[in-house]
């Protein structure tokens, strides 16, 4: 008769629910065949599971610039401030030795930043983004003519002053004149490259159009000794007798210049007392003014010949001065126009 002997052990681990062990014995008692079953049983926990981390902010792809400015690596507002720091960056404006530095703005100068910056963020490494920018040349004009009011200078011509009773030559200053043309183009160049380097505008010498040595002939007539003296070049030349005129028709004092030559005048009546009723005279022997006529720049006066040769050295006209007609055509051959003319007392 067989026996069957069963023993059963089940440790139970309920909290820990890890392990059961289950022993069989063998009939008759004989050695017993034991049997191991493990169970695993799933855990849970109570701690909650973190959220993924936000993506990071959008950066520009490297070596991308904006116009000349590199934008690689920043994000759209350290690039929009890059850009805007650099384009609205002042200039340099060198004139000779002195630096002037105007803002973009100005000057009319605009770019559409934020445009250029939103095209950066989604363009391919490398790329290059324009930035058009936009100058008012206008303003850029008048930025200039501002500037070349500081520097421009008119030269000064030569010319004749009375100083003793002497033509004496002053003058013959250059002067200067900033290139304008060459400044609006080179500035307006410079904010559309959005390059900042110094912009070197240049001041143009301007030469007098008359010199000492071309300054020519003057003329000094001494009304109470009735002489006129001839300079050239400040240098006293020659010297004549002429008559001047009377007390009641006093040649005028002052400076003057020839405004008129004629060869072979007419003689016309002035309007004046002394000459009513008169008729004119054409050129010939009895011609008052002889053959030369040079008007000064004050009404019915001038230098001219006089067929009277007793005249001269006295004060006898009617306010011109006589000279003899050999030197009167002498001194119309070597004055030009705009010669200037003292009349002095003494």
């Amino acid at each position: 008769m067989r026996r069957l002997g069963l023993a059963v052990l089940v440790p139970l681990f309920a909290l820990a629910g890890a392990l059961a062990a289950v022993v069989v014995a063998g009939p008759g008692g004989a050695s017993p065949l034991a049997t191991t079953v493990t169970v695993t049983t799933p855990t849970t926990s109570t701690e909650p599971v973190p959220p993924p981390p936000p993506p990071g902010p959008r950066v520009i792809a490297d070596g991308v610039t904006v116009g000349s400015i590199a934008v690689g690596g920043l994000t759209g507002p350290a690039a929009l401030a890059a850009v805007r720091q650099a384009f609205f960056k002042p200039l340099v404006v060198r004139v000779e030795r002195r630096l002037f530095r105007p803002k973009p703005g100005r000057l009319g100068a605009t770019a559409p930043v934020r445009t250029a910056v939103r095209r950066a963020l989604s363009a391919a490494p490398g790329a290059r983004i324009p930035l058009a920018a936009r100058v008012d040349v206008a303003a850029v004009r008048r930025y200039v003519a501002r500037l070349a009011r500081r520097f421009d200078r008119a030269p000064v011509d030569a010319h004749y002053v009375l100083r003793n009773s002497r033509a004496i030559v002053v003058g013959d200053r250059p002067g200067r004149r900033l290139e304008r043309v060459a400044a609006v183009r080179a500035i307006v160049a410079s904010l559309r490259a959005q390059r900042r380097p110094a912009v070197r505008v240049r001041v143009q010498t301007v030469r007098p159009r008359v010199t000492r040595r071309t300054v020519g002939a003057a003329i000094v007539i001494r009304r109470s000794s009735n002489h006129l003296a001839f300079f050239v070049g400040g240098g006293l030349l020659r010297t004549f007798g002429v008559a001047t005129g009377q007390s009641r028709y006093p040649t005028p004092l002052g400076s003057f210049s020839l405004v008129v030559k004629w060869r072979n005048p007419w003689w016309y009546p002035p309007n004046s007392d002394w000459a009513r009723g008169a008729s004119p005279i054409p050129p010939g022997p009895g011609n008052p003014l002889g053959t030369r006529w040079m008007g000064l720049s004050v009404s019915g006066v001038g230098i001219h010949g006089t067929p009277d040769g007793a005249s001269i050295g006295y004060s006898v006209s009617h306010g011109c001065i006589r000279m003899r007609i050999p030197d009167a055509e002498w001194l119309f051959a070597r004055v030009p126009l705009g010669t200037p003319v003292f009349i002095i007392p003494g």
